[in-house]
């Protein structure tokens, strides 16, 4: 279940401003969300999810694992050398550029839609 939580949760810092697209109140959630996966990308800290995996992976009888989420799972399917901070550096700039466009849009709908009201009113 950690694994999971730890997989959604990354995918919610990634790709949760679309979200807001559709229900613009997700920005509350998402916003924090997506400043803590880029503090965790920049300063090379490793996510608190990991060691509670850790320990549950052991509790089972399995073999934890050293360093982070990405660098276990995501990263040896995209880049088999491993996680190195300039890369880090790069996954947190990508979650900043990519949220900055998505709100971009939310910012623009929502203001033309309150233009829009105005104009109906």
């Amino acid at each position: 279940m950690v694994l999971v939580a730890h997989l959604v949760f990354i995918a919610f810092v990634l790709g949760g401003g679309l979200l807001a697209l559709w229900r613009p109140r997700i920005a509350w959630l998402h916003l924090p969300a997506a400043a803590w996966g880029a503090l965790i990308e920049f300063a090379g800290w490793t996510c608190p999810l990991t060691p509670l995996e850790n320990y549950f992976l052991e509790l089972a009888g399995g073999v934890s694992y050293r360093g982070d989420f990405i660098a276990r799972y995501l990263w040896p399917i995209i880049y088999p050398e491993g996680l190195v901070p300039s890369v880090q550096h790069v996954l947190g700039t990508l979650v900043v550029v990519l949220n900055c466009i998505i709100y971009a849009v939310v910012v623009y709908g929502a203001k033309r839609r309150k233009a829009g009201g105005k104009q109906g009113a």
